[in-house]
Formats: structure tokens, sequence, C-alpha cells
């Protein structure tokens, strides 16, 4: 049975600050049989469970610690120093809202001599 989005929790956190996140982390599944009830309710199927997490699965059955993280948005501290409102003025290379670098024309096709230079083919995606 699939899990109600309702019945959803998890051990997170935020850091805020003047109503800014500025900061989140969250306390990770280190139980493999926990992991593995937690993609059954999401209904991932056995055989996706193992093609795309398998190696995650292996290493929880060998054992881990309880464990979590934190990370920080130094990009959003300097705005809230800085009294911007958006966190494109503070960031040294900002998207546009189309996720396009205007200073590098990125995403862009590359030049098929330079693809040839590096010794890189490009192939199709291939449907599963």
């Amino acid at each position: 049975p699939r899990l109600r989005l309702s019945e959803i929790r998890a051990e997170a956190y935020d850091v805020v600050l003047n109503g800014v996140e500025i900061g989140g982390g969250s306390i990770r599944i280190h139980e493999p049989e926990l992991q593995e009830k937690m993609f059954e309710m999401l209904g991932i199927s056995p055989e996706a469970r193992e093609s795309q997490f398998g190696h995650l699965l292996r290493a929880l059955r060998l054992g881990a610690p309880p464990h979590g993280g934190i990370a920080f948005g130094l990009d959003r501290l300097v705005m809230l120093i800085c009294g911007e409102q958006s966190i494109r003025e503070v960031m040294a290379f900002p998207k546009n809202n189309r996720s396009m670098d205007l200073m590098t024309s990125s995403p862009a096709e590359v030049d098929p001599k330079q693809l040839r230079d590096l010794g890189i083919k490009l192939a199709k995606d291939q449907k599963l």
C-alpha cells in the first residue's frame, strides 16, 4: 500500500534568520529495513529499488550509525546582510528564471570539434 502524504514525517530542521531560511538538514535513515519499507510505501518496485538504490541498501546492511547533516546557504546570508530581496543579486553567476547563465550562455550546445578533441561522444538516452 502506498503512503498518504498526510502521514509522511521526517526528522528535519531549518535554520531561519528574520524569516529567511539560511540552512537546513535532517536525520537520515540508517536502518535497511526502514529504508526498504519507505521504498515500498512510496510505490518503488523491488526491481527499481535494486537498480536505483541497491548500492545504498547494501551499504546500510553493512551497518551505518545514526547520522544527519545540515547545510547553510552562505549566499542567502549574504543576501540578508546586503539587504537584497533576491538571492540572484548576490550570486557570482546567477541564472535567470529560465535557468540560463547569461554570462556564459549556458546551457548551450557544445562545438563538435571540441567534443572530438576531448574524445567525448554524445549518445541519446535509451528508454528503459
